[in-house]
């Protein structure tokens, strides 16, 4: 057997003016609150609110249930001005939309439980906050004439928008309602479009319980084509991370973005890191990273090797703090020159020397020697593997030994002619190989190779070979020659075909099939066991 490795809430109007006349039983006021829609319109059936969608949620207990009418009724009566009889009507004949504020109110906790008067208060505070939000950001709305607003969403209506999504930005965005203020809506809008992004995806991501701004949505669209992004890997990188079309680039952020590619930072490097690892986005990792640009451009490095170590590393260096420039030199009492040399020779020796977690002192720097001062995380942070992850909490399990000796063991590998990548690649799917002392596996390398015969792509290919006994897999290979020269096997199988069998599945297809066979195999294995024992 071969060894395979590999919230929504609807948005409440706005009260006019006067309140509103008392309803008569021919011509109710019907509300009809459905997903992220509002609507007033006149009927003569009876009022309802029953086409409000929920959310999913758990059983509501009568007693929340009731309080939370009672604050509703409340809420319409007080403060939007309605009548108590009207404000009661509405809130007794909304059982689904009442369920929906609570859920999306009220999160967590037993169901059986709840504090009424937490709800309560959770419930006041919502419908006082959200009104208060609007006001604080588009103020005009409420000075708007009778029928203004309607007419407004109708506009939007017009640009192929859904009520539903109309609704919810009106609520996130208060802005939009304003008519000097969404130029730059249309414009995002527009962008998305082009980039492949449907306008229900993003009001998908909003939240009501925060309010968003479309000049940083514009700003962050802008800012990645001015640094050469594709609107392809803008889509997907707004689609991996919605956050950060929502919220924009923070300042620390912008600021590396342009720093980066001034330096010569290829985009599509930055595109890679930022999809493979999104924490790079967030602002306090990009203050780290530039930082790193900072100490490097002080110690005299010039711009493209700058380029080059942040194309390297800078997923390592983003999960670091690092100390001022000045403070770095001040501190390590070392020339500029030395410094400089030492971070060429080994870039992540920054981490151990600038981070400000740490300190090291002049003789720890004019001693420097990767091989003897490189410790196991350091080792493995150059391996890819991400501070504080648990990835790295495994790894760290795992890889037995200094860390100066498991970079012997990975050298190894490389000075017998693999790729610097493919080693990393094989010690992720078989770590255990660095658990084996440096001798053995370049002796595990030369049978493979100059013994076999076989190249050292099928190493790459099957890196657990390093796990299994050499002693194990020459006696195999004795058979398979012995069946070869008998021409009763294929004569170009792979290496994992014949060391990765279990016992009974090689002996079923390399020792049985042929009559002397078990003979042999026996023999080998004798044989083995008397070269071993001298």
């Amino acid at each position: 057997m071969i060894l395979h490795l590999n919230q929504n809430r609807s948005f409440l109007f706005v009260k006019p003016k006067l309140p509103p006349p008392p309803l008569q039983p021919q011509t109710r006021l019907r509300f009809s609150l459905k997903a992220r829609t509002f609507r007033v319109f006149k009927s003569t059936h009876i009022a309802t609110l029953n086409n409000f969608s929920p959310v999913e949620s758990k059983r509501v207990p009568r007693h929340v249930k009731i309080e939370a009418q009672r604050v509703l009724t409340d809420y319409l009566h007080s403060t939007r001005g309605y009548s108590f009889l009207d404000a009661e009507y509405i809130s007794k004949n909304c059982p689904n939309f009442v369920k929906s504020l609570i859920a999306n109110t009220f999160v967590g906790g037993n169901d059986v439980d709840v504090d009424v008067d937490g709800v309560a208060h959770s419930l006041r505070k919502f419908l006082r906050n959200r009104i208060g939000e609007i006001y604080k950001e588009a103020k005009e709305v409420f000075g708007y004439p009778k029928g203004f607003l309607l007419e407004k969403f109708r506009e939007y209506e017009e640009l192929g928008l859904s009520k539903s999504f109309i609704i919810k930005l009106g609520v996130c965005c208060p802005s939009i309602l304003v008519c000097d203020h969404h130029g730059e809506f249309v414009v995002v809008l527009d962008w998305l479009k082009r980039i492949g992004i449907e306008d229900d995806w993003i009001v998908s991501y909003m939240s009501y319980s925060r309010t968003y701004s479309w000049k940083k949505m514009l700003d962050a669209i802008q800012l990645l084509d001015e640094v050469g992004y594709s609107e392809e890997q803008m889509h997907n990188l707004f689609k991996a991370n919605p956050k950060l079309l929502l919220e924009g680039f923070g300042k620390k952020l912008r600021l590396f973005l342009v720093r980066s590619h001034k330096l010569g930072v290829k985009v599509n490097v930055m595109y890679s890191y930022f999809m493979e690892y999104p924490h790079i986005l967030l602002n306090k990792c990009a203050k780290n990273l530039l930082r790193v640009i900072d100490i490097l451009c002080a110690i005299g490095m010039e711009t493209d090797e700058i380029a080059r170590i942040l194309s390297n590393y800078m997923h390592l260096f983003s999960t670091h703090s690092f100390k001022g420039p000045r403070t770095v030199i001040s501190e390590l009492k070392v020339e500029k020159a030395e410094l400089l040399q030492v971070i060429k020779d080994d870039p992540l020796k920054l981490i151990s020397m600038a981070s400000s977690s740490k300190k090291k002192s002049p003789k720890q720097i004019s001693v420097y020697d990767p091989r003897r001062h490189l410790d196991k995380i350091t080792f493995l942070l150059k391996l890819g593997y991400a501070e504080n992850s648990e990835e790295m909490a495994n790894a760290l399990k795992v890889f037995r030994g200094r860390g100066d000796l498991l970079q012997e063991r990975f050298d190894c590998l490389v000075e017998a002619g693999l790729d610097y990548n493919s080693v990393i690649g094989m010690i992720k799917r078989a770590p255990t190989i660095l658990n084996q002392k440096k001798d053995v596996i370049k002796e595990k390398i030369h049978f493979a190779t100059n013994i076999l015969g076989y190249p050292l792509e099928s190493i790459v290919a099957f890196p657990t070979y390093f796990c299994y006994d050499l002693e194990k897999i020459a006696q195999r290979f004795s058979m398979y020659a012995w069946l070869k020269e008998r021409k009763v096997v294929n004569p170009s199988l792979t290496l994992s075909t014949i060391v990765s069998s279990n016992d009974k599945r090689f002996e079923k297809y390399f020792v049985d099939v042929h009559p002397q066979g078990p003979t042999i195999w026996k023999n080998i294995k004798r044989l083995s066991k008397k070269n071993k024992n001298k």
